[in-house]
């Protein structure tokens, strides 16, 4: 069978198109299934849906081969992995990883970035920023790049930055936390974001309860980016399958 849509081979008895989830019972009124090629078939290729739900989040790239998708199911155990361990690791220490320091200039950066909201937003606009950047780069992966693989990982970083956020608002009444500079909330007064935060907020006595649903949070949204992540690659392999039994 001929994919109306994308002229993806396959074999039939699939409900979707293998490579771009195009769902052939919502076109095929308009077409009808073909054997050919679609420069056989009289109907413009413009009258099918430009995408699907499921084309969006699903779709696998025409070149897939076996090296990148292997290389893709290698990334994805390790970031399986990653996100238990992160989730199992006491929460003070949870912060301490490499992406530590590649979310941090993230952070900084969203205190120039919110100064113009006011004071508060000030504070709260590293911690902001920090998330808005990985959902940034799933955006550009998903609806740009059409790479939902790659969406995925950015979706599974936003989940980790919840965790990176963790030991932050749980030192927010002990001010323990050595801070960029070195130095502590206890050392400099007011230079603690999530102190500020909570303070303003009245919330001050549930940093631990915060921090604790911080993780879980990450760590749920990481589990749903690798449960995507996983489906891909899957999809990657059926079309990988279906190109070996059409040779």
């Amino acid at each position: 069978m001929i994919c109306p849509k994308c002229a993806h081979e396959q074999p039939d008895g699939y409900g979707e198109c293998l490579l771009c989830g195009v769902i052939f019972a919502k076109v095929s009124h308009k077409a009808g299934f073909y054997h050919g090629h679609p420069g056989k078939d009289d109907t413009s290729m413009d009258s099918f849906p430009e995408e699907t739900l499921s084309g969006l989040l699903f779709s696998v790239k025409p070149d897939t081969d076996p090296v990148t998708l292997g290389m893709k199911v290698m990334l994805l155990a390790v970031l399986v992995a990653w996100g238990c361990k992160l989730f199992f690791t006491p929460i003070g220490e949870a912060g301490n990883t490499i992406l530590h320091f590649v979310n941090l200039p993230f952070h900084e950066a969203g205190h120039i970035f919110f100064r113009p909201f006011g004071e508060f937003m000030t504070v709260l606009g590293g911690s902001i920023f920090q998330l808005i950047m990985p959902l940034l780069c799933a955006g550009v992966l998903l609806f740009k790049t059409r790479d939902p693989f790659g969406a995925s990982v950015a979706l599974w970083w936003f989940g980790e930055n919840f965790i990176d956020m963790a030991p932050y608002i749980n030192d927010a009444r002990a001010l323990e936390l050595t801070l960029l500079g070195g130095v502590t909330g206890r050392d400099v007064p007011g230079i603690h974001d999530w102190e500020n935060i909570l303070g303003t907020l009245g919330l001050l006595e549930y940093d631990h309860a915060l921090a604790h649903g911080a993780v879980w949070l990450g760590f749920l949204v990481m589990l749903a980016a690798c449960a995507w992540a996983g489906y891909v690659l899957f999809k990657g392999y059926a079309v990988l399958r279906s190109r070996r039994d059409l040779e």
